[in-house]
């Protein structure tokens, strides 16, 4: 037999060149993280180096793995226990399945101590790991937990309005407690506090940003154009599809009969990508909000939390994705809106969208990708060429540089100069930054600002909130 077999598939597993009898604690806190995780193996007699070692007692030492994990490990998880041979020495497998009633803690030293898979290291889990496992124990979702937030203290004009497209029919009070938004007190369950127009959940929030270049430093400008959105669900998908329709362009052509359309993404696949961004991301992960970043040659949707059965997206066969919600609440809410299917088929059809398209080829392919902390979808333009990027920058840099040797050379003083520099590389910045990268007082550059307005140097585009700044 070998190594490869005795993991078989799983995806998580730890090698032992020993069982340590008077330090458990080394190996059971695998254990405990195989458990809290997908399930795990341990193997006990291999070297790190894979190398076959083999253990002296293989019967002795099941029973001390066996009795370990009744007296050390509260509650006791499910495991499978065997030996195997290998060149004539004895191999011992401990397969550990995923838990149910987690947290699985380790019990020693007069402590309770929980372990969750960080790479190939099983680590203390934190305190935000903990709730994450109390909830799943208890079979229960952070969507569907009450708040202190009164229904009668919120507006819930977008979700309405949406119902009423999808229905021809007004919301009623039955209607928010059936969708999960409400209990019988009348208090908004955390899906409820998500779908308010003013959402009282700080991080949820989506951050838009289009990039100059291929990555988030490429030129003498970094981003293009950037919004910061919070507010009901239905709003962040609203205007999260505006941005990437405002920063994405299609080309089309006339032939005989028809017109045909090349567009640098599938609309479609950025509001599936989008959909499974805010339904299924980590809501307990307080300090990250989704996020859409649009680069030359590809647009990014991020969302914090990884797939909620701990596999990994890359590993997985895309057109047989099971669905498996850490929102059902909310999955629920979207899927009666029509933005999303109860059978969880966003991912095939990002694919098939991309497919259909005209300019489609194999290195085009949307890619998904995940870890215990993020998600990732990631669709390629389809109208990207390595070449268009180089003839970008090298004009970009032409005009600027054109543009800065002209203010130069015209006589204006040294702080009009650095605030022209500073508008002109990053036009979208706030007048009290402005301020503190040129080392003046709010004051002066309002001043300053004000002069150049007039003598038609620069000109404020798309109003004081949303919009930024242009050089003339």
């Amino acid at each position: 037999m070998k190594l490869e077999q005795l993991i078989g598939e799983a995806t998580e597993y730890d090698k032992k060149a020993m069982l340590e009898i008077k330090k458990p604690k080394s190996w059971l806190k695998s254990v405990s993280a195989f458990a809290n995780g997908v399930g795990g193996v341990l193997i006990f007699g291999i070297a790190d180096n894979d190398s076959v070692v083999g253990v002296d007692d293989a019967k002795k030492a099941m029973e001390v793995i066996s009795e370990q994990i009744k007296t050390k490990m509260d509650p006791i998880p499910e495991v499978l226990l065997k030996a195997h041979e290998i060149d004539g020495k004895k191999i011992i497998t401990l397969e550990v399945y995923r838990g149910d009633e987690t947290p699985y803690y380790y019990v020693g030293e007069g402590n309770y101590t929980a372990f969750v898979r960080i790479g190939n290291e099983s680590v203390i889990a934190a305190a935000m790991d903990l709730k994450r496992l109390v909830l799943r124990g208890k079979n229960r979702t952070y969507d569907s937990l009450v708040t202190d937030y009164n229904f009668d203290d919120y507006s819930f004009s977008k979700l309405k309005a949406a119902y009423y497209k999808q229905t021809k029919k007004s919301m009623e009070i039955k209607d928010f407690e059936s969708f999960g938004i409400i209990d019988r007190n009348g208090m908004l369950t955390n899906a409820g506090a998500l779908f308010a127009d003013e959402s009282p959940v700080y991080c949820s929030r989506l951050f838009c940003t289009r990039w100059n270049g291929i990555d988030k430093a490429s030129g003498v400008i970094d981003a293009l154009d950037d919004e910061e959105y919070t507010g009901s669900l239905i709003l962040l998908l609203e205007e999260g599809m505006n941005f990437a329709r405002r920063n994405s362009k299609k080309m089309w052509k006339k032939e005989s009969d028809r017109r045909v359309e090349y567009p640098e993404y599938p609309e479609r696949s950025i509001f599936e990508g989008l959909v499974n961004g805010l339904v299924h991301r980590d809501y307990l992960d307080m300090g990250s909000e989704v996020h859409i970043d649009i680069f030359d040659d590809r647009l990014e949707i991020y969302s914090p939390g990884g797939m909620y059965d701990g596999t990994l997206i890359q590993d997985r066969d895309i057109g047989n994705v099971p669905s498996k919600r850490r929102n059902p609440v909310v999955a629920d809410i979207f899927s009666r809106l029509d933005y999303m299917e109860r059978r969880g088929s966003g991912f095939k059809k990002i694919m098939q969208a991309y497919e259909v398209e005209q300019n489609y080829t194999e290195d085009k392919k949307p890619v998904f990708y995940s870890n215990a902390t993020e998600f990732r979808v990631i669709l390629k333009n389809l109208n990207f060429k390595n070449e268009v990027l180089n003839e970008k920058n090298e004009v970009l840099n032409e005009v600027l540089n054109e543009v800065l040797n002209e203010v130069l050379n015209s006589g204006r003083t040294e702080m009009e100069i650095k605030v022209i520099k500073k508008i002109l590389y990053s036009p979208r910045i706030k007048q009290k930054e402005l301020a503190e990268d040129v080392g003046a007082s709010v004051s002066t550059v309002q001043r300053i600002i004000k002069k150049l307005v007039k003598e038609e140097k620069i000109v404020r585009m798309n109003g004081k909130r949303n919009g930024y700044w242009k050089v003339l």
